[in-house]
């Protein structure tokens, strides 16, 4: 028989007990769009937790001064200083794209009718391109108001909220800092919120540091962050920034300098892990479906053992009722397959129309491997009956009731 009659006869033969054929091919839709919705969700979930990562500034390295040794105990000269974030920038200008410094200290506002403590932190002109701030209103510092050590502030955005009711509002206002008068230049927010967990509280107020340092009894940046401008050049800039900053300072004090490439590389390899747990549960999925195919093309075999007796009595090869059945259990898992991998790509879009801003990483690599894995079931699973169907004696056929 050629492959077009092989494939017509295996149609009108499935075609013939539709209910059957869709049960049995309904663990193959199931697990092929498993696999594509598992492999999507990790690669959306995956790219979504970099991105937010990433969102905190894009090839930053920080540091802080960690702690003093046995030798030397800790002293308000072992902090890191402003002449340190100088001393970076100038020793690191053609690696990098900018060095800011922050400092904190704390004011008493009245909300709601209450004092209430509200952190203040003091920051240069490069701090808001470096933790990738979001302008709501009005504008940032520029250089010249913080070398003339302007009395203007910065508020987050829950902060303006409550006080003024809106962002637009707040800018423009007058606000008592350190028990003098600051106007209210801008409305920003971290584009990726950390809740507090920053040197950026929720409810703060930001204002030159040049302002601050005259504030603060102690001199400390708190932390720096020096923004790379390759990401190749991360790790040895911050091995370079620990050397100088230690080298600036005494023997025995401490600096802790770190970079976002191990938060992200942990990521990936959670993502990784994940991805293959949930795909191995898919692919169980998959296997148990080649069982069901494989029983029922068993119990087909034996109830068409009179048809396959027939048909080799008139001369039909062995080889061609192992090609029909064999095909036959192909058609049930492609056919199961492509649905399954239709549903398995409308469930993202879908998602993705709904929420338009939410962006749905739909791996062709996975579509693709699902197809050869549901054609891969069929030939495995399928060889069995089909081997069983085409060694039956065609007399002893012919005699089966």
């Amino acid at each position: 028989m050629k492959l077009g009659e092989v494939l017509k006869s295996s149609y009108e033969a499935l075609k013939a007990n539709r209910v059957r054929t869709l049960l049995t091919s309904l663990g193959l839709v199931i697990g092929n769009a498993s696999v594509i919705l598992v492999v999507t969700i990790s690669l959306t979930s995956t790219e979504f937790i970099l991105d937010q990562i990433k969102g905190i500034g894009s090839n930053v390295v920080w540091a802080y001064f960690e702690a003093g040794s046995r030798d030397a105990e800790q002293s308000d000269g072992d902090f890191v200083k402003l002449a340190d974030v100088e001393a970076v920038r100038v020793k690191l200008a053609d690696r990098i794209v900018a060095v800011t410094a922050t400092m904190a200290s704390s004011n008493s506002l009245v909300i709601d009718g209450k004092p209430q403590d509200t952190s203040v932190l003091g920051v240069d002109e490069y701090y808001p391109k470096v933790r990738n701030l979001i302008l709501l209103a009005g504008r940032y510092f520029d250089a010249e108001e913080v070398k003339q050590r302007t009395k203007a502030t910065m508020l987050t955005e829950p902060l303006a909220l409550l006080l003024y009711g809106s962002n637009q509002a707040a800018v423009g206002k007058l606000l008592k800092v350190k028990d003098h008068q600051f106007v209210v230049i801008g409305v920003f927010r971290e584009r990726v919120q950390s809740f507090g967990l920053s040197e950026l509280a929720e409810r703060a107020m930001v204002v030159p540091i040049t302002v601050l340092r005259y504030y603060n009894r102690v001199e400390r940046i708190d932390p720096m962050y020096i923004q790379a401008k390759r990401a190749e050049d991360v790790e040895g800039i911050t091995a370079d920034v620990k050397v100088i900053l230690e080298a600036r300072h005494r023997k025995g004090a401490r600096y802790f300098v770190d970079n976002l490439g191990a938060i992200l590389d942990t990521a990936k390899n959670i993502s990784l892990i994940l991805t293959f747990v949930l795909v191995l549960v898919a692919a169980i999925a998959l296997v148990i479906s080649g069982i069901g195919i494989m029983n029922i093309m068993l119990v087909t075999v034996t109830e068409r053992t009179k048809e396959i007796g027939i048909r080799m009595a008139v001369g039909a090869s062995r080889r061609a009722v192992l090609a029909q059945f064999l095909m036959e259990a192909v058609l049930i898992s492609t056919g199961g397959g492509l649905l399954g991998i239709i549903v398995g790509i409308s469930g993202p879009l879908i998602a993705q129309w709904l929420v338009p801003e939410f962006g749905v990483a739909i791996s062709p690599l996975s579509v693709i491997v699902a197809f050869f894995v549901s054609f891969a079931v069929g030939l495995v699973f399928g060889m069995l009956p089909a081997n069983r169907a085409s060694q039956l004696n065609p007399i002893e056929a012919l005699r089966y009731e």
